[in-house]
């Protein structure tokens, strides 16, 4: 799957705002060795070197895009290009952070044990997903994936894997001395015409439109910011109003 390192970024407060949300409820006062999985262009990795100025701290992405973005934006940090699902770090860390990227990843059940078996007894496995797959956003976008032409073509597009909070106690309790799990509902106002396309095109909307020929990208996108536009209508201000529900949770090891 490709990213546009400006296409996330032109939401970069909306999408920074959980990751700082998340950071101030790790309670970690002077780690060493910090990976921030899913670093994308840097903007979350930038928190981490503000709170923990002294440590050692690494952003791991899938995307050389990301990466390469991440490296020129001056932030203070290591960025290494890996595959989160095999990562196999040969030092744990103080402090596993991860911001808006487990939700690509399937099998949460064998995957966040093996990820917190990287993180030193007394230290802190947090992450934040969304939680908005049942919303009018993903719900309207599977529809015309499966409604249209390209239907075959899309059957086997990447999904988004997300649990209950309750199933993610049950994943991470066994595994952590104490576990505070929450969610957020925030409300994005956005600008602009389309201004929820735009918003998704960033994220969820990317494994669609990657699969797609040109002229099959143009059909789906008129359909879908339609459909888009009437459950999510422009305000006579210019504004579109966006629930956004998140899913948190801290683990302490």
């Amino acid at each position: 799957m490709s990213w546009n390192p400006s296409v996330y970024l032109a939401f970069a407060d909306e999408r920074t705002r959980p990751a700082a949300e998340l950071l101030a409820r790790v309670p970690s006062e002077h780690p060493g060795r910090v990976a921030d999985l899913g670093c994308g262009p840097g903007n979350s990795t930038d928190l981490l070197v503000k709170r923990w100025p002294d440590a050692k701290i690494e952003g791991i992405d899938s995307s050389p895009a990301m990466i390469e973005t991440a490296k020129k934006s001056g932030v203070k940090a290591q960025f290494t290009l890996a595959d989160i699902a095999a990562w196999t770090p040969d030092i744990a860390y103080d402090v596993v952070f991860s911001n808006a990227t487990y939700q690509w990843l399937p099998d949460h059940a064998a995957l966040l044990p093996r990820l917190m078996s990287f993180v030193v007894k007394g230290g802190v496995f947090a992450f934040q997903v969304p939680n908005n797959q049942y919303a009018p956003s993903h719900t309207l976008m599977r529809d015309v994936a499966a409604q249209g032409p390209w239907a075959q073509t899309l059957a086997d597009v990447r999904g988004i894997f997300v649990e209950k909070a309750q199933t993610y106690f049950d994943i991470l309790a066994p595994h952590a001395a104490s576990l505070d799990i929450w969610t957020t509902e925030y409300l994005h106002v956005l600008d602009g015409e389309d201004a929820v396309f735009k918003w998704v095109s960033g994220t969820g909307l990317r494994p669609y439109l990657d699969a797609l020929n040109d002229d099959e990208r143009a059909r789906f996108a008129a359909e879908y910011k339609a459909r888009l536009n009437v459950a999510y209508p422009r305000r006579a201000d210019g504004k579109t109003l966006l629930p956004f529900s998140r899913l948190f949770a801290v683990a302490r090891l």
